[in-house]
């Protein structure tokens, strides 16, 4: 993921404040762009907490083979494989390969910029959580968590052997729907057990509701969010 530069990706910036002493790099989900989750900025009621650097990228636009080869923002090309089982689709590993980088020009860019690494949290919703977990398991330097909602951790067979071990410690959060039929949740508890097996530990979090993200979820994300931005500063 470091051969070369990549273009930065266009995204959508909120700061809470004057100079930013975090940075959360979100991504949204198939089909939808930055503006996704710019909403929920407010709705994390982060009070008196240090100011924080929002980033939404907007994914590139690609076809989509599930969604009859329509053109969209993706992360990835994803397809049913046709396998029995929970793990029926199967994402281009390409592309995910090509987004990770991406991801990581973003993270390399705060980070020159002079935010510390230990200040970055990744978050992903579906296919972006997809590339959070892909590249934050991946990135050499220890960041400040990671937050994947409603998605599972794509090429787990390559993971023992590209796991950096900076990134072994840090919080982790996952939450899905107990409704989901998109991205059925038996998928997302597949990857986090294939995760705890690999020695991370994972604050799981699961909710009455289909593939979206509730209200209750919020709020336990601003819980998650205060303890490591108020413990990190």
């Amino acid at each position: 993921m470091t051969d070369s530069l990549p273009d930065l990706l266009p995204s959508v910036k909120i700061e809470t404040g004057p100079q930013p002493e975090f940075t959360v790099i979100w991504l949204h989900g198939l089909g939808a762009d930055g503006h996704d989750f710019e909403p929920i900025v407010p709705e994390l009621k982060l009070g008196q907490s240090p100011n924080i650097r929002f980033i939404f990228p907007h994914a590139p636009k690609r076809p989509v083979t599930i969604n009859g080869g329509m053109e969209m923002r993706a992360w990835y090309d994803i397809y049913f494989t046709g396998d029995v089982g929970a793990e029926t689709f199967k994402g281009n590993e390409n592309h995910i390969k090509e987004s990770a980088k991406q991801l990581v020009a973003l993270v390399d860019q705060e980070v020159a910029s002079g935010m510390p690494a230990n200040h970055i949290v990744l978050a992903g919703f579906s296919q972006g959580g997809a590339i959070i977990l892909y590249a934050g398991l991946r990135y050499a330097q220890p960041l400040g968590g990671i937050m994947a909602l409603s998605t599972y951790q794509p090429m787990p067979e390559t993971l023992a052997d590209e796991m950096a071990p900076a990134n072994k410690t840090i919080p982790f959060f996952m939450a899905h729907g107990l409704q989901d039929t998109t991205i059925p949740i038996a998928i997302g508890k597949t990857s986090k057990e294939k995760m705890e097996q690999a020695g991370y530990e994972i604050e799981w979090h699961q909710y009455p509701v289909a593939h979206t993200v509730s209200a209750d979820e919020i709020r336990d994300i601003s819980i998650w969010l205060k303890k490591i931005i108020n413990g990190n500063n």
